[in-house]
């Protein structure tokens, strides 16, 4: 009889939150000192107390977390451990034959929870009106230090290390050809993986540009310039929680770990468009898109529960701090494989074909679509997933 090697070994994984960790949130949220109001009409001043107020109040009163638990849990979940870190992510294996594997990653201040709406509409697009040729078999994985997976415990988990726990994982699963995407965070794991050329990646997607916020672009028309400019509005007044979580992350991690309220309003302070979402759902009962308000705080409460935080702020710190191990190594060569790349109109900059094409030696797709913003797949999951089979098609 073989020894099973426990390191490499495939758990299933089942969410059960114990009921007095949810009546524990809830005194929590109800116990909330409150600041006095923003002396603003907008939202210069940070996240407005009427939004905030209303978000708190639906929270202790009207959500049900069991909803999103069972959502969670009807879906095949699975941990494994990757380099000491112990990874959660979620599984759907498409019905229709020869699937494209495809690895998504979220981004802060996401989750998987973002990319749940997205899993029918891929494994079976039949289904959402496309063909079974565009079909794909489906990893969602959680990132180190968020949600159900481990949290590091040393530094050096940097978008190369999680990059390569990603391409670990799909050799786990058995995929020898496979395809990866992200935004947010997420872009640049998924930038970083095309960069490393595992074995197996054909190609990558993404919704952000990474290389933009790091090098300079051309600005030689309209359209360029206009970008560079949205970027320099975006690192002047609303990159805060960037700054904080790329050079001091245990500083606001003590205020997201000890009340939900300080949680809610950090990852509601992302950027304007979003926000401006978010407080619809809230304060004026309107979402945007699939922005809900038991949607928004499914993400919320699922930080809330697992306490990471502090641990998903370090991310910032590993990936962008000055004082991390990866601030000093040199940059990888550009991606040998294909990209695709949307460009959404409410992200935080509207990246134009020249910038991805500058970046990237061989972009196979580029398109500007005309709704969705920085949580597009979240936002926009039918308009998301069809870019993506569009994207990918060449490469099946």
């Amino acid at each position: 009889m073989g020894v099973i090697d426990t390191a490499t070994e495939i758990r299933p994984f089942h969410v059960d939150i114990p009921e007095e960790e949810l009546v524990e949130m809830r005194r929590r949220i109800a116990a909330t000192r409150w600041p006095t109001k923003e002396l603003v009409d907008d939202r210069s001043q940070g996240v407005q107390l009427a939004t905030l107020q209303e978000l708190a109040r639906y929270w202790e009163t009207d959500y049900d977390w069991r909803k999103a638990e069972a959502n969670l849990n009807a879906l095949p979940e699975f941990t494994t451990e990757i380099d000491g870190v112990e990874i959660h992510f979620i599984h759907v294996r498409s019905e229709h034959e020869n699937a494209l594997p495809l690895i998504m990653t979220h981004g802060w201040p996401g989750s998987v929870i973002e990319l749940l709406e997205t899993i029918g509409p891929l494994t079976d697009p039949t289904a959402a009106g496309g063909t079974a040729e565009d079909a794909f078999h489906l990893v969602l994985p959680s990132l180190p230090g968020y949600g159900f997976s481990g949290e590091p415990v040393e530094v050096g988990w940097d978008l190369g290390r999680t990059a390569k726990a990603w391409a670990e994982l799909m050799r786990r699963l058995g995929y020898t050809r496979y395809v990866a995407q992200g935004g947010d965070v997420g872009a640049g794991v998924a930038d970083t993986m095309a960069r490393q050329a595992p074995e197996g990646l054909i190609g990558i997607h993404t919704n952000l540009l990474v290389p933009a916020l790091s090098g300079s672009m051309p600005t030689d028309t309209d359209e360029e310039r206009a970008a560079v400019a949205q970027i320099a509005t975006f690192q002047q007044s609303g990159n805060g929680y960037f700054v904080e979580m790329a050079t001091r992350p245990q500083t606001i991690g003590y205020a997201l770990l000890d009340s939900p309220v300080a949680l809610a309003a950090w990852m509601a302070d992302h950027d304007t468009d979003a926000y401006y979402k978010i407080a619809s759902a809230f304060v004026d009962g309107k979402a945007v898109g699939n922005l809900s308000r038991d949607h928004i705080l499914d993400n919320i409460t699922l930080y809330w529960l697992t306490g990471t935080g502090a641990s998903a702020a370090r991310s910032y710190w590993e990936a962008y701090g000055p004082d991390a191990p990866a601030a000093g190594s040199q940059p990888l060569s550009p991606p040998p494989i294909p990209v695709g790349f949307t460009t959404f109109p409410g992200e935080i900059w509207r990246t134009p074909r020249s910038w991805v094409e500058a970046s990237y030696p061989n972009v196979i797709h580029f398109n500007e679509v005309d709704k969705g913003g920085h949580f597009a797949a979240w936002e926009e999951p039918e308009l998301f997933s069809e870019e993506l089979r569009v994207a990918f098609r060449s490469l099946r």
